[in-house]
């Protein structure tokens, strides 16, 4: 192999390896090479990166792990794309799949459908696939069900630091629901 395929392979390695980074020891054994040869690579790619007006991204070493990171100077852009509203909203079942969610986790797709009286697969993939929610956990009893549970971005996204902050529900029981059902029924009735 050629040098540019050992450095694509470091840099795809240390591009999955994200914010947690990899240490020399572990990119060596990962590659299957010695460590000052690794370390010769990566000081090669920090060079190009370094020197190359044309890249937006950086090989930073943190608490002796090594990953890439964004340019200081191209801050202000990715404030920006912060800043930007999300395009992708989230539908109506969605957000009250996500509501019922955040206020009885953990819980089944089957007790969701239940409050719901509908189907929450699409919904529950969607929010899923967003980050907001992931499996927490499995029921006891027969198949196990999947328990779901908000995650932490769940709380970025609606800013809050802690599920305690979120809204308390409208204190409405279900009796004085029945019973007003019920005065009503019975005025239709008397009116009759």
């Amino acid at each position: 192999m050629s040098s540019e395929n050992w450095l694509g392979i470091l840099e795809s390695l240390l591009f999955a390896a994200g914010d947690e980074g990899l240490t020399l020891k572990q990119i060596a054994k990962v590659m299957e090479l010695p460590e000052f040869e690794v370390e010769e690579m990566i000081q090669l790619l920090k060079n190009d990166y370094d020197h190359n007006e044309n890249r937006g991204i950086s090989l930073i070493q943190i608490a002796g792990t090594y990953q890439l990171a964004t340019k200081k100077e191209y801050a202000i852009y990715l404030k920006r794309l912060v800043e930007v509203p999300n395009a992708s909203t989230l539908s109506q079942a969605a957000l009250e799949t996500l509501t019922i969610i955040a206020y009885k986790q953990p819980i089944t797709r089957v007790e969701i459908e239940e409050i719901r009286g509908v189907k929450t697969e699409r919904p529950i993939q969607t929010l899923v696939a967003k980050g907001l929610i992931q499996e927490v956990g499995r029921a006891e009893g027969t198949g196990r069900a999947i328990l779901y549970g908000t995650t932490k971005e769940f709380l970025d996204y609606f800013g809050l630091k802690d599920l305690k902050e979120l809204p308390p529900l409208p204190e409405t029981e279900e009796n004085d629901i029945t019973q007003e059902e019920a005065d009503l029924f019975f005025e239709k009735l008397s009116k009759d």
